[in-house]
């Protein structure tokens, strides 16, 4: 088997294994339009247009739904992600998009980030989840992981916290299981990896994003499962093979495990960066299990660490959550 999960790798992809499902499958994924399309019918109460870059600053903004999220049609990592809560902060946060773009087109070739068409949609309340699936060669899905993402305020886009337990995904599980079943009635697929952002508005699950190539996340998700629950994603995917999560959910342990992704804050984007303190960060985690560095001069992040927090310990998480990472920064 060979398995990559780089956004980078869709044009081989397109080219490569043109004869087979996989990159229609993709494209209606990483097309946020096109996937809004093709699931309207379960979703009336999502308001979405499509908008040009270059229609942007002569649209009337009093004729959108408020309050709504302008994004490109097909992303990556949060880029270009605004939050516009009324007509008022529609200028300001196309300002925001316009800086963005520059920095975005220099980071990833157009089929990862395309910031030549965006999509304007309904702001789904609600707390947001994550979960890494697939479809296995019957068409059944198979749920590998259920997260939490948790956001440091209402206008906060960004990545930094995703974090799992047993007590997680016995809240979602069903739901999600659910949700699958009905997306695989919608758009049939079989040997096929997704990761699935989703919003919980009034019991119901509502798709922010559907993308097979961040299945696994940046090699993220899926270890975050091994910590959690002492099996490798990616193996199971290989393999058909399905989480015995009747026994797993059973067990003792019931502290959260956690990616927290060290993304460069906007306000050190612009300046000359060093270096980053990783000794010192560890110092604030009970029990960080990994660190992964990253080139911060290659990628909008510092690093990946995971970490296991014991119940009533829950400080540490939130405390990283706010933290915008200067005292870390040379």
């Amino acid at each position: 088997f060979l398995y990559t999960n780089s956004e980078n790798s869709f044009a081989w992809v397109a080219k490569n294994l043109g004869p087979t499902s996989y990159p229609d499958l993709i494209g209606i994924f990483k097309d946020k339009v096109r996937f809004r399309e093709l699931i309207a019918k379960l979703y009336p109460e999502v308001f979405f247009k499509k908008v040009s870059w270059t229609e942007l600053d002569s649209l009337d903004k009093d004729t959108l739904s408020y309050p709504l999220v302008m994004k490109p049609t097909v992303g990556f990592f949060s880029l270009g992600v605004n939050i516009v809560k009324c007509s008022t902060d529609w200028d300001a946060a196309l300002l925001s998009l316009k800086k963005d773009v520059s920095r975005i087109k220099s980071l990833y070739p157009e089929q990862v980030i395309n910031v030549s068409d965006f999509i304007i949609e309904s702001y789904i309340e609600g707390e947001e989840f994550a979960f890494d699936c697939y479809f296995n060669a019957e068409g059944e899905p198979v749920v590998l992981t259920v997260m939490k993402h948790l956001f440091s305020s209402e206008s906060d886009v960004s990545d930094r916290l995703y974090m799992t337990s047993v007590d997680i995904v016995v809240q979602l599980k069903d739901k999600v299981e659910t949700f699958l079943k009905q997306l695989g009635d919608l758009i049939p697929m079989s040997n096929f990896p997704l990761h699935i952002e989703v919003r919980l508005w009034k019991g119901k699950l509502i798709p922010i994003e559907v993308n097979p190539m961040r299945f696994g996340g940046w090699c993220t998700t899926a270890d975050v499962t091994w910590y959690a629950y002492g099996f490798n994603s990616y193996e199971y995917f290989f393999n058909q093979r399905q989480p015995d999560w009747e026994n797993i959910l059973k067990r003792e342990d019931r502290a959260t495990y956690s990616i927290v992704i060290l993304d460069i804050p906007a306000t050190q984007r612009n300046k000359t960066i060093k270096g980053f303190d990783y000794e010192k960060l560890l110092t604030r985690f009970e029990n960080p299990l990994e660190l992964r560095k990253i080139d911060f001069n290659q990628h909008p992040v510092f690093g990946f660490l995971f970490t296991r927090t014991s119940v009533g310990n829950f400080n540490e998480l939130e405390a990283i959550l706010h933290d915008d990472l200067s005292e870390f920064i040379l």
